[in-house]
């Protein structure tokens, strides 16, 4: 992993997906930016702010 390229896992406890594994949600910084990932593929948007990231993992483990 880079310095540029950070990770770091979500606290917020997600529903199982159609596996029956939960869903892992982290934030990845890439420079400037920072987007929201899923252990089952999904990614979000590029943000600036990491809030913002934060609020789309949250938003992907409800859904």
């Amino acid at each position: 992993m880079t310095q540029q390229e950070r990770s770091a896992p979500s606290s917020v406890p997600a529903p199982a997906s159609a596996d029956g594994e939960p869903h892992r949600t982290s934030t990845v910084e890439h420079g400037a930016f920072c987007l929201a990932r899923c252990t089952c593929g999904w990614r979000g948007p590029a943000r600036r702010a990491r809030s913002l990231a934060r609020a789309d993992a949250e938003r992907h483990t409800h859904d």
